[in-house]
């Protein structure tokens, strides 16, 4: 009637209800959000080139543009923990919020910040080469994103999080 649990029957216990693979801990939000960020920096350069019919590979590593790895990251997010804890729960309810501050911050702040930027940067061209400020350094125009470019890619973080989910 009376009986000793030791520390390593609670493991072993432990362990048998755990559903982790062994080797590395399977934590599906977070490989989930890593993924579904570099599958949309992976595409941004092949999205550029159907546009502008130009290569650049440095779109890989760089803020704006098609689709938005930040949405698809927060997004991946807010899906997995949905599919793995439920929409109950206060995970998921930060993580909402989160993608809810990302994509406007995406659409708004960062969108009319790259457009001023464009603005500054013409007309630091137009002024004279002896201006103080012509040989400036241009800056960088490309620093938000559209909403059609926010869609895209929460559409691609709901994708990568349900392929993640099933394939755990």
């Amino acid at each position: 009637m009376n009986e000793v649990i030791t520390a390593a029957d609670a493991s072993s216990s432990f362990r048998s209800y755990s559903s982790d693979p062994p080797g590395l801990p399977w934590n599906l939000p977070l490989l989930s959000a890593f993924l579904a960020c570099a599958v949309a920096q992976f595409l941004k350069p092949f999205t550029t080139w159907i546009k502008d019919k130009k290569w650049d590979s440095k779109r890989m590593i760089s803020s704006g543009g098609m689709p938005s790895s930040h949405s698809a990251t927060v997004t991946a997010l807010v899906a997995a923990i949905g599919l793995q804890e439920g929409t109950g729960g206060s995970a998921f309810a930060i993580a909402v919020v989160l993608a809810c501050v990302v994509m406007y911050d995406a659409t708004g702040v960062r969108l009319h910040a790259g457009r001023q930027a464009e603005l500054l940067n013409q007309i630091v061209c137009e002024l004279p080469p002896e201006h103080p400020v012509s040989s400036v350094k241009p800056l960088r125009d490309s620093l938000g994103h559209t909403p059609l470019q926010v869609v895209a890619g929460a559409l691609l973080g709901c994708i990568v999080a349900f392929l993640m989910k099933g394939s755990s």
